[in-house]
C-alpha cells in the first residue's frame, strides 16, 4: 500500500513556443470578449492522461513513462479550427490523432493499474485529444462563442518531441512541472525479440 498524501497529475504534450504563443492569443480575446476566467488558466496542451495518485509512487510511474518516451519517435501533431464539448467547452481541434491516440493506448497498457488510487479515484485516458480554448462556460459564454468560432479558422503544427509530467498537491495550486519524457525512438530489446 503507497503511502503519503494524493496528488493530482497530468501527462501532456505542449505545442512549441510560437503555437503557444497564438494558442494563448486566441484564449486572451475569448477572455477578454466573454470573460470566461478558464480560457486564461494554464498554458495550451493536449492532455494524455489524468490521475490521483499517492506521492509514494511517484518516482515507479515516472520510470514506466521514462520507459515508454524512449520507445516512442518523435511525430508531428496538426491542429485545425474548433470543436466543442456540448454545453461547457471550445477547443482547438487535433486533426492528426492517430500517433496520439496510439500513445494514449501504450500508456494506458503499461500504466493503467498502477495510475488507479481506488475505485473512486481511476486514470482518465483522453482518446479525444484537443486543446481547451474554454471549459466550464456559462451558457450564454458558450452559445454566443460558438457562434462566433464554429466559423473561425485556426491552424497549426507541432512536433511532439516529448511528454511533461505535471502535479499540484492542493486543489487550488497551480499544476507544476515534475518531469519531461523525451521521446527518442529507441526500440526497446522485447519488442526487438519479437521479429525473429
Amino acid at each position: 500500500m503507497e503511502t503519503g498524501a494524493a496528488a493530482a497529475y497530468l501527462l501532456l504534450l505542449e505545442p512549441g513556443e510560437e503555437l503557444s504563443g497564438r494558442i494563448r492569443q486566441e484564449k486572451q480575446l475569448f477572455y477578454d470578449k466573454y470573460k470566461a476566467e478558464e480560457a486564461i488558466r494554464g498554458k495550451p496542451h493536449i492532455t494524455l492522461v489524468s490521475y490521483t495518485q499517492y506521492e509514494g509512487a511517484e518516482e515507479r510511474i515516472r520510470k514506466k513513462f521514462r520507459n515508454t518516451a524512449v520507445a516512442w519517435s518523435p511525430f508531428g501533431v496538426e491542429l485545425m479550427n474548433y470543436g466543442i464539448f456540448p454545453s461547457h467547452t471550445i477547443y482547438i481541434k487535433v486533426v492528426s490523432r492517430t500517433g496520439i491516440q496510439q500513445l494514449v493506448k501504450s500508456i494506458r497498457t503499461e500504466t493503467q493499474a498502477m495510475l488507479k488510487l481506488d475505485n473512486d479515484n481511476k486514470p482518465h485516458f483522453i482518446l479525444e485529444p484537443h486543446i481547451t480554448l474554454a471549459r466550464r462556460l456559462k451558457p450564454w459564454q458558450y452559445e454566443s462563442g460558438w457562434l462566433e468560432y464554429n466559423n473561425k479558422n485556426f491552424r497549426g503544427k507541432f512536433i511532439a518531441a516529448q511528454m511533461t509530467l505535471l502535479k499540484k498537491t492542493a486543489p487550488d495550486d497551480p499544476y507544476k512541472v515534475v518531469e519531461r519524457f523525451e521521446f527518442k525512438g529507441t526500440p526497446v530489446l522485447a519488442k526487438q525479440a519479437e521479429l525473429f
